[in-house]
């Protein structure tokens, strides 16, 4: 037994002397097989080619179901305009909640590249079924006769909103992981490597959008001209290409050990701290327990900070503990412990922030698409389908990510000092502020359609107005600005401040706002519907749009959006970034 330890200690001595020499990874990455990783032939910019198309692919079958999403809802099942957009948000809004499943499982139990391969397939699946309802004829509403258009059956509502929630539950396990996994390949202690790392968060959100043009463009061209079945099915194809792509890269990746439930960990320091309410924190935080190395597999130590130290209570080595030696972690629990509940507590105010900035967003999938169904959508002899104008937005992003990681950022850098030219959270700010502007140009255009409606006298026929819906563009052009500064800053954010055992989880966080918006969409649609429509009104928001006011809802929007910006900034101001030890 004693020549079996030695040998142990050796080989870990060995081992920590090739990474303070720089061969191997400093920060605990491994290889598919549980290995230490040499940095020279893994992970860095050569994985990342694997997990940027998986991305790309993914989000090209995404975006080829959400874009389109509500034309099809009002086509062919039929619905009216505000029950398709509030049945979008909340498919929407569950997307984006789902991550949570995925966080957990990935930051406790499976790491972040078993649960992206295993949801892929439940995501894959999903994409099937949702191909079949729109191809098999007794899946598939029966088409409008004239003005009449029957409603879909029971099992055909079954069998298409089955297939659209296993894609919700497939993004869960994939959309938290991905983007983690990808910054898992550049060694956090090394300080070239992490300057990439913050340009893979660019490139990586540039490749979402390069799915998301396909998507937007080429896709909704197929569902509208060429057929749904056709629609749905190329994006089911681009879905397996993503799986094959992620599994290419397997041998180059670089992996981190899951650290056990991060809720778990949570629920023990609120237990110990509480069963220590009476017990008084010492001055000297030294005295609070911590062990010589992390006992968190895969995470670094955390440094204590002297907030909430109500929670300190639960590092506090009681004196009945201290004789007995009787302790477990719910009663008494590592600093670094404590400090992952801070860290996100103390994200929380920042988190909330990028609900609303969510809500702004989601219009380009629903209220956007509804104004352009009422304008003129053709261009010489081209017919453009409403929500195929949401290229613009991906345009837009496409055009700012690399000038913002080329031109910005070395701009910034001067005067700034940072690595990254801006922080995170003045990234996130300057996307806040773009995204009133977005909602400020939405409501102007509405303004003059209704103008226009009226002087023609079409303010109570159900028809387009003769307005280009080019209009649009610098609206959708602004919300692809504010997406560069804002979901792109929360990317950085929520992976760098986040404990390292942890990243998953706070990658759902982020995810989670979006959810939120899109709740929150539907919540506030719901309101003006039922608060507008009151006493036999038209209301902001009917069937007919030329009728309503679809104007005060976008300034609506554009009002909470520069009160959720004042809040922002009071809680960035006093935002205090983690330390690691």
């Amino acid at each position: 037994m004693g020549s079996q330890e030695e040998e142990r200690l050796l080989l870990e001595d060995g081992l920590s002397e090739k990474k303070q020499n720089g061969l191997y990874t400093g920060d605990g990455s491994v290889d598919v097989n549980g290995n230490p990783v040499l940095k020279s032939n893994t992970g860095n910019w050569r994985a990342c080619p694997f997990i940027l198309g998986t991305e790309c692919c993914e989000r090209l079958a995404f975006y080829g179901i959400a874009t389109n999403l509500v034309s099809y809802l009002t086509k062919k099942m039929h619905e009216g305009n505000v029950s398709a957009a509030r049945s979008v948000t909340t498919w929407s809004g569950t997307c984006y909640l789902a991550p949570l499943i995925g966080a957990v499982v990935a930051d406790a139990y499976w790491g972040r590249y078993w649960t992206i391969a295993a949801f892929s397939t439940i995501y894959f699946f999903g994409m099937c079924t949702l191909t079949l309802s729109a191809t098999i004829p007794a899946l598939k509403p029966t088409e409008c006769v004239g003005s009449l258009c029957p409603s879909a059956t029971p099992a055909q509502y079954a069998m298409f909103f089955f297939g659209l929630y296993l894609i919700a539950l497939g993004t869960g396990g994939i959309k938290p992981c991905v983007s983690s996994f990808g910054a898992d390949q550049f060694d956090d202690t090394d300080p070239k490597e992490r300057m990439k790392k913050g340009s893979f968060f660019n490139w990586f959100y540039f490749s979402i959008n390069i799915g998301a043009l396909i998507s937007s463009s080429f896709l909704v061209w197929i569902q509208e001209n060429a057929g749904w079945g056709w629609g749905f099915g190329i994006p089911a194809l681009f879905m397996g290409i993503a799986i094959a792509s992620f599994f290419s890269g397997t041998p180059l990746y670089r992996f981190q050990r899951p650290g056990g439930s991060p809720i778990t960990r949570m629920c023990q320091v609120l237990v110990a701290s509480f069963r220590k309410w009476n017990i008084k924190v010492p001055e000297d935080d030294s005295l609070l327990y911590e062990t010589q190395n992390s006992v968190i597999a895969g995470s670094r130590k955390l440094e204590h900070t002297d907030e909430l130290k109500c929670l300190d209570k639960a590092a506090v080595l009681s004196d009945a503990e201290a004789k007995s030696g009787d302790y477990n972690s719910w009663s008494l629990c590592t600093v670094t412990q404590v400090e992952e509940l801070k860290i996100l507590i103390r994200m929380f105010p920042i988190w909330a922030t990028g609900i609303v900035f969510s809500a702004v967003y989601a219009q380009m999938s629903t209220m956007f698409v509804e104004q352009g169904m009422m304008m003129d959508t053709t261009v010489g002899s081209f017919t453009i389908p409403p929500a195929s104008l949401s290229t613009c937005d991906v345009i837009s992003v496409i055009f700012w990510v690399p000038v913002y990681d080329s031109v910005i950022v070395p701009i910034a850098r001067k005067f700034t000092g940072k690595e990254r030219g801006f922080s995170e959270l003045q990234r996130m700010g300057i996307g806040l502020f773009i995204s009133i502007l977005a909602m400020t140009a939405a409501a102007v255009v509405e303004i003059k359609r209704l103008q226009l409606a009226q002087e023609l006298g079409l303010g109570h026929q159900d028809v387009a107005v003769p307005l280009s819906i080019l209009w649009q563009i610098p609206q959708y052009f602004l919300v692809g600005a504010a997406e560069v500064c804002t979901f792109i800053g929360q990317l950085e954010f929520f992976y760098d401040q986040s404990p390292d055992a942890m990243r998953s989880l706070c990658s759902a966080l982020a995810l989670l706002t979006t959810a939120l918006g899109n709740y929150l969409s539907s919540f506030i649609l719901t309101m003006v519907t039922y608060l507008t429509t009151s006493g036999g009104k038209a209301g902001w928001i009917p069937d007919n749009l030329n009728e309503g006011h679809l104007d005060y809802y976008f300034w609506l929007l554009a009002g909470l959006s520069f009160l959720n910006m004042l809040g922002y900034i009071a809680c960035a101001k006093t935002y205090k970034k983690k330390r690691a030890s």
